[in-house]
């Protein structure tokens, strides 16, 4: 695979995607459906979707592409293939809180390697280069223009003072009651894959995660954070968290900075 290629191509679908979300997340109403899992989906979802997928089948036929919005995609059998999730935080789009992402990773060998988390409301675009460093380029992110790179990296954490970012509609008790085991000085709330973004960038050192996840939902932010220096890892034994399991279905996990003292569940 031509790494380069892949970074081109990742930017170009996910700024093309975030585009014709906006379009209609700037719209006075749109459909919004339940799926069989009780999740909604917009047609916001189902366009952008068929963006990416279009695009990567064209410019790597032979890659195979798992899609959370196509349901025939998770029954692929490999371990080297493309994931995405076009519309990360539809909760989050649907009512209009700016926190939802557009994601997509490749996968080598079971690990996230590059990937692409756009999030077109808050104007934020992170990615993995050719070179496996991650990025992020501030504006205008136009498809045919670069803004300006800057190579980011996990801050080294303050072990006094954490600061930890959670879901913003997923806290429950398990979850604060696993924050209470760190000196935290902040919390921060955010949406979808930004999460995972946030620390690569240094704005947060600690995201536990205690709910369900698809590997859609993280793969994408794991690659970036990894290319960051950062580390994502099962909550129950904390080894290295996998791609291209059964039904691509999560288990809880733990991503940060290096030199947190991780504490059991």
């Amino acid at each position: 695979m031509d790494n380069d290629e892949i970074c081109y191509v990742f930017r170009r679908l996910a700024i093309e995607a975030g585009l014709k979300i906006m379009n209609i997340y700037d719209q006075n109403n749109f459909e919004i459906n339940i799926k069989s899992d009780d999740s909604p989906v917009t047609i916001a979802d189902e366009a952008a979707d068929k963006i990416i997928y279009q695009g990567l089948q064209e410019a790597f036929p032979t890659v195979p592409i798992v899609t959370e919005e196509q349901a025939n995609t998770h029954t692929e059998k490999s371990n080297t293939f493309f994931i995405v999730d076009p519309l990360d935080g539809t909760k989050e789009f649907i009512h209009r809180r700016g926190d939802f992402t557009v994601n997509i990773a490749y996968v080598e060998n079971g690990i996230p390697v590059m990937g692409i988390v756009y999030a077109p409301a808050k104007k934020r675009l992170f990615y993995t280069d050719k070179n496996f460093r991650s990025i992020e380029e501030i504006g205008p992110h136009k498809v045919d223009e670069l803004g300006d790179l800057k190579q980011i990296k996990v801050s080294k954490p303050n072990l006094n003072q954490l600061i930890v970012v959670a879901s913003k509609s997923h806290r429950d008790k398990a979850l604060e009651d696993y924050i209470a085991k760190y000196n935290v000085s902040d919390s921060r709330a955010a949406g979808s894959s930004l999460k995972f973004c946030l620390i690569a960038v240094g704005e947060a050192d600690l995201y536990p995660r205690v709910g369900r996840t698809m590997e859609w939902d993280t793969a994408a932010g794991h690659a970036i954070l990894r290319c960051a220096g950062g580390i994502v890892v099962r909550y129950d034994n904390h080894e290295p968290l996998m791609y291209g399991k059964p039904y691509f279905e999560n288990p809880f996990f733990i991503a940060c900075t290096p030199g947190i003292n991780l504490q059991k569940a």
